[in-house]
């Protein structure tokens, strides 16, 4: 394909901590290298409804799945339009909200029917982005690394700090990367516990005590001997994390030692130049200075409108090459037989 083009697409995120739908009008260039700018960008939070199904949506028959994805389907085409206006675009891209994500089953599931998008809005609408590399024998994740490759070039690392961290590696020409840990999905959990929606600034993880056996049991999960490519889920939290919690410990040691856990397990990946971190979790000062304190790498922080939505901007870029024809999910970073172009194509 040419250079020197120019696009302009809707990325669509919503993340496994559940904060609500990331929308973001990102335009691209090419020449020679890619250019992106994130030009409007809002996060629309989810109502009680929302929330009580996308949270029990995986306990239901896969009758009800169904019907949820037409209708989640229906509730992002809305908040696109809503959110357009009279915008001009070339496409939606959406990564939709993962249900399963079980690629050792061969099987992952976001819903969010691209077919519906595409005919309520009247835009081409990618989605779909995982089930290809899966069935490759890919992990299906993380698929934020291609965009790291791209468009963040300079950073040696790439961390997101969202449901869970992870990490874009660039070493040799190549870049591989990888889930490292659980952050928000588990924060937010003993947060609502509390009332809260999450642990602002850490201020209640900062008022805990490290409970030593905890955080031991943590560092000793088999997870972070594994070697990569390596992909986290909501399933593996309930069956590797939440045992080891016990009730009697206070809400403020666990989070505090949470934040401990975490910092470990990202400082020990970054031994040098600089990281590039974006996220919720960077909004967490508490957390951040944990990982500061095992990290030899240099932090960087960006603007706020990159922090939150890097992910969103991503996932309009991978709309982008999918459209090209070009390969956006690695297989150095999936485990996949091969690079792939992955993503379903939904025309109105």
């Amino acid at each position: 394909m040419n250079d020197n083009i120019s696009y302009r697409v809707l990325g669509l995120m919503s993340g496994t901590s559940l904060d609500g739908v990331d929308l973001a009008i990102c335009s691209f260039t090419k020449n020679k290298n890619w250019h992106y700018k994130i030009e409007k960008s809002t996060t629309i939070k989810y109502s009680k409804y929302w929330l009580e199904i996308l949270s029990n949506l995986h306990k239901k028959p896969e009758k009800i799945i169904n019907e949820i994805d037409l209708k989640y389907g229906d509730l992002l085409s809305k908040l696109c339009n809503k959110f357009l206006k009279n915008e001009k675009i070339d496409y939606i891209s959406s990564h939709g909200h993962t249900i399963f994500h079980q690629p050792e089953n061969n099987f992952t599931l976001q819903i969010g029917n691209g077919n519906v998008i595409s005919k309520n809005t009247k835009k081409i609408t990618i989605n779909n982005f995982r089930n290809l590399d899966v069935s490759l024998k890919g992990q299906g994740a993380p698929l934020v690394p291609v965009g790291d490759k791209l468009l963040f070039r300079k950073y040696k690392y790439c961390v997101n700090l969202g449901g869970f961290a992870n990490v874009s590696i660039k070493k040799n020409n190549k870049i591989i990367a990888f889930d490292i840990c659980p952050v928000n999905i588990i924060l937010n959990y003993f947060s609502n516990l509390k009332g809260r929606a999450y642990d602002l600034n850490g201020s209640m993880a900062q008022k805990g005590n490290l409970v030593p056996d905890l955080l031991k049991k943590l560092n000793s999960l088999q997870f972070y001997s594994k070697k990569y490519p390596k992909s986290l889920s909501r399933e593996w939290v309930e069956k590797n994390i939440m045992p080891l919690i016990r009730n009697d410990i206070k809400i403020e040691d666990v989070l505090h030692t949470l934040c401990e856990h975490i910092g470990i397990q990202i400082g020990k990946l970054l031994n040098d130049k600089e990281a590039l971190f974006t996220g919720g979790g960077v909004f967490n000062s508490f957390l951040l200075s944990r990982i500061k304190f095992y990290s030899k790498s240099k932090i960087i922080i960006p603007d706020k409108r990159t922090i939150e939505f890097k992910e969103a901007l991503i996932f309009a870029f991978l709309g982008v090459l999918r459209a090209r024809g070009e390969v956006n999910c690695l297989q150095s970073v999936t485990g996949a037989i091969k690079d792939n172009c992955s993503g379903e194509i939904n025309n109105p």
